[in-house]
């Protein structure tokens, strides 16, 4: 435990420089504003620094530390326009709209501005501290993993995603399967042979990671927000009222808080899974324990602060600890973790246990960097709450370009080569469509990111077997992983088929 203090202690002297104190009070501005917008996100805003952090030539920890705050940040400012005018600006905002949006008809805008940033505040720091304690433990447990582990982990990755994230587990194993398959296109590692590049140079080396991500979430999005479907024409904000809970909220929400920091933490922990999952069991378990205790006094679903307090506190734990699987197996835990692990590859840095013997300076000043950027996002919500609504007024007209040119600058600025802004826009248009039949683009890049690992994991297992293919389940940590992946995607179904159809209806 001392070790670790002591590590906390240096992670704190990296993080605490001027210059990653600054780069930390950027990020959570910009995340801020970015959970604010609808259509934007933490995914958007980060895969367009990519480049930009290599341009400036900042140490890989820099980096890390700009992108976590945008990330933590965003969940901050999600929230925003879920209460004020029901529009979730994040998918975990959704269900903060449930309970927040009634409570700004009813006036109290303010008091559920302040107790959500709080309550956001409470359930990152908890989780934070879940990090300290269970990163090295799980760290130090991850060494037993091998290539065949490391397939079966792989697996169960693509398997959380698909089974808990997707109400279409097959449009979400087919967006999984283009991933991979995207993944091999360039020189094969092992043969020097040439992959699906159709005889194009700029191809060699596969595709851009900027470049695709790019593609997938910015252009994609502004060809809908072109299209009219998340336009909003008027933007009201109503009254409202008291800008600051007081103690007796404080008291009355905070075993919410508490439960739903567990609960966020513990779902945050499982590759794939975030806070969009962990707000909705937050909220049903909450929301549950409040109509058994007392059925009489619950608001649920016109207005309850217990229910914006558990999901407030559970979406933010959650994406706080979806850092640990990122630093201690190298599995991205969402789209913008799997950014981040891109970006540490790009330095020649494997995510992993053996990050923190041969990077600590990294990881510990990223652990203490979320407690910072925690401390900012709360200074900096609670007193700008009407600086952040009166965001919400930018039209499309002004947002659009906006995205179009920062998005080309990012990609050309990595390459210097037309043929990637071409490649860009093919991707976004893609991705248009896809996501026109409601095809999701996390399983997809998460296929991309995870498909090389796979590869070369599943390579060496067959190499090291000659071709034995029941190596794959060999090891008792491969078999518990590759039967838990079948059960998150099997017993859902299971279970759906053998109710009744009343009981289907009922949960429905």
């Amino acid at each position: 435990m001392m070790e670790t203090l002591s590590l906390l202690m240096n992670g704190f002297a990296v993080a605490g420089t001027p210059m990653n104190l600054a780069l930390a009070a950027l990020g959570a501005v910009v995340g801020t504003m970015v959970g604010v917008l609808p259509g934007l996100g933490p995914v958007n805003a980060v895969a367009m620094l990519v480049p930009v952090v290599f341009a400036l030539g900042l140490p890989p920890e820099s980096s890390m530390i700009l992108m976590a705050a945008i990330y933590i940040g965003s969940e901050y400012g999600g929230r925003i326009s879920a209460i004020l005018i029901n529009v979730p600006g994040e998918a975990s905002a959704v269900m903060t709209a449930i309970e927040g949006y009634p409570l700004s008809r009813r006036g109290m805008a303010g008091v559920a501005l302040s107790l959500s940033a709080w309550t956001s505040f409470v359930g990152s720091v908890l989780a934070t501290v879940g990090i300290v304690l269970a990163a090295p433990v799980l760290s130090r447990w991850a060494l037993a993993f091998g290539p065949v582990e490391y397939v079966a982990l792989m697996i169960f990755a693509f398997a959380c995603l698909t089974g808990l994230l997707s109400d279409q587990p097959i449009k979400a194993l087919l967006a999984t399967g283009i991933g991979l398959a995207l993944s091999t296109i360039g020189i094969d590692a092992n043969s020097g042979v040439m992959r699906y590049t159709f005889d194009m140079p700029n191809l060699i080396d596969g595709l851009a990671f900027s470049t695709l991500v790019i593609g997938l979430f910015a252009i994609s999005e502004l060809l809908i927000l072109l299209q009219g479907h998340r336009d909003g024409a008027s933007v009201r904000i109503e009254r409202m009222g008291r800008s600051l809970f007081n103690l007796s909220e404080m008291r009355f929400t905070f075993a919410s808080a508490l439960r739903g920091s567990g609960i966020g933490f513990f779902i945050g922990l499982l590759p794939g899974a975030g806070g969009t999952v962990a707000s909705a069991l937050a909220y049903s378990t909450e929301r549950k324990l409040t109509e058994r205790r007392d059925p009489q006094g619950s608001q649920f679903g016109q207005g309850d602060l217990r229910g914006l307090a558990t999901v407030e506190a559970s979406n933010n734990s959650a994406s706080n600890s979806n850092f640990i699987p990122m630093l201690t197996l190298g599995i991205p835990s969402s789209g913008t973790t799997a950014i981040m692990l891109g970006v540490l590859t790009l330095y020649n840095l494997t995510p992993g246990p053996m990050l923190f013997t041969s990077q600590p300076e990294l990881v510990w000043g990223l652990i203490a960097s979320l407690f910072i950027g925690n401390v900012m996002l709360l200074a900096m919500n609670i007193p700008l709450v009407g600086f952040f609504a009166r965001m919400l007024t930018v039209p499309a007209w002004v947002l659009v370009p906006f995205i179009v040119v920062v998005s080309a600058v990012g990609v050309y600025s990595g390459k210097s080569a037309s043929f990637d802004l071409i490649l860009m826009v093919v991707v976004g248009v893609a991705a248009y469509w896809l996501r026109r039949m409601h095809v999701p683009m996390a399983p997809l890049i998460l296929g991309f990111v995870l498909g090389g690992i796979l590869e070369t994991n599943l390579r060496r297992s067959l190499s090291l077997s000659a071709g034995d293919v029941s190596v794959l389940w060999s090891s008792s940590i491969a078999i518990t992983l590759w039967v838990a992946a079948g059960a998150i995607l099997l017993l859902p179904r299971l279970l759906r088929r053998a109710l009744p159809p009343e009981a289907s209806l009922a949960e429905d």
